[in-house]
């Protein structure tokens, strides 16, 4: 008995070499809703143009935050990395223990409103599973 791997099908090594890690795990990854709330914060971002820039659907990062005012701080930035504020305080237990245990969440845009300077976006969260 050899130990040696041997490709039966040409045409999936072809799929295999032309596309990346991340595309062939890709339908393997499932997003399971968990919840939805508004981001906190909204009026304390120096620049909130970002809200302006935010697109229905459009995901959106969660990172645990060492925060003196809320030890289960989530942050929420956008696709550049831009702070956008946090998940709510009453709503974070949860999220922060799934977190901290090496879940992967993220949000994704629901809605943005201006009302009058100040910025109402809501976000559904899930976790993402492989």
């Amino acid at each position: 008995m050899r130990n040696e791997l041997t490709i039966k099908n040409d045409d999936l090594l072809a799929v295999v070499e032309e596309k990346s890690l991340g595309e062939l795990i890709r339908p393997l990854v499932n997003e399971i809703y968990l919840f939805d709330t508004v981001i906190a914060g909204t009026s304390y971002i120096k620049d909130p143009s970002v809200y302006d820039a935010l697109e229905v659907n459009e995901k959106l990062s969660l990172q645990r935050e060492d925060n003196k005012f809320d030890s289960r701080a989530i942050l929420i930035l956008n696709a550049q990395k831009q702070k956008l504020g946090y998940v709510p305080e009453r709503d974070n237990q949860v999220f922060s223990r799934l977190m901290d245990a090496g879940k992967l969440l993220i949000a994704k845009v629901i809605s943005v409103l201006n009302q009058g300077g100040y910025y109402r976006v809501r976000i559904g969260i899930y976790l993402v599973d492989y």
